[in-house]
């Protein structure tokens, strides 16, 4: 005599549904996997933190001998926040963080590897969000340990030049943080490209259309309209966040908010994932 139990037929050995830690944990052995990924972001933070460090050593000289005085012209006076945190390093990172979001997608596409995904775990939202979370997790600590090293780093160095500033003066804090946010969005745009175009050549040449093409084509202050398309662009963002207070740079006409930037960077992440989600849920695999 056969007995059977609610919501199980006779005979039946139904799998219990994995839980998110499973998703997670599976992810993060994919990603593991693939020692080439991982170690281009650990060697990209290294350069990334290495630019910053020899772009400040190297202007020691300036600071002890600075340029003459131009007539007319304020004094020549340095900014350890604008050379401390350099638009090189975090566009490196930016580049690095998004190829290694673009990959983790369009990878398992062209293995065939999302096919058993897929087939073990049906529920492709959860899936989408274990990639969401895992690579936006270590981008965001990449960026973190960049910006908050750097930023010690060389204002470490300009100590002794009675140059250097602490993370409490005004705007060091948002530019650090700034610094790092910018780069798990940029891998989240990367997860979004890869799943859109699933091609390795097609998704990293996108990332840097869109990162670093596109900005130039929305720069001057002639026309209002462009100039504001190119502040709302993903890197701009992050250029307004490390603006110092206390220099004389800005960003020209048409300059966003602070708080504008902060949504504008937050809403690229935002519609990343929501493109990603989309995508993967109804196309085929």
């Amino acid at each position: 005599m056969s007995t059977t139990t609610p919501g199980r037929t006779a005979g039946s050995t139904a799998d219990p549904a994995p839980r998110f830690l499973d998703l997670l944990a599976a992810e993060w052995i994919k990603l593991r996997s693939l020692r080439s990924t991982y170690w281009v972001l650990a060697l990209a933070s290294l350069v990334a933190i290495a630019v910053d460090v020899n772009a400040v050593h190297t202007d020691l000289t300036y600071i002890d001998h600075p340029p003459p005085r131009m007539p007319g012209q304020p004094p020549y006076t340095y900014d350890p926040l604008f050379h401390g945190l350099s638009g090189i390093a975090s566009d490196l990172m930016a580049i690095a963080a998004g190829s290694l979001g673009a990959i983790t997608v369009f990878g398992e596409y062209t293995t065939g590897l999302i096919r058993t995904t897929f087939a073990a775990v049906p529920d492709r939202r959860a899936v989408i969000a274990a990639k969401v979370l895992l690579i936006g997790g270590i981008t965001a600590l990449a960026g973190l340990v960049v910006s908050t090293v750097s930023f010690f780093t060389v204002n470490a160095m300009l100590a002794s030049r009675h140059v250097g500033l602490s993370v409490t003066d005004d705007g060091c804090l948002r530019a650090v943080l700034g610094f790092a946010a910018i780069v798990p969005v940029c891998a989240l745009i990367g997860m979004a490209l890869g799943a859109l175009l699933r091609h390795a050549t097609a998704s990293i040449v996108s990332l840097v259309l869109v990162l670093f093409i596109l900005p130039m084509l929305f720069g001057g202050d002639r026309y209002r309209w462009l100039k504001e398309i190119g502040t709302h662009l993903p890197t701009a963002t992050v250029q307004r966040l490390t603006i110092n207070p206390a220099s004389t740079a800005t960003m020209g006409k048409y300059a966003p908010s602070v708080l504008d930037s902060w949504i504008t960077m937050g809403a690229w992440g935002v519609a990343a994932v929501v493109v990603t989600v989309a995508v993967v849920r109804r196309r085929d695999v």
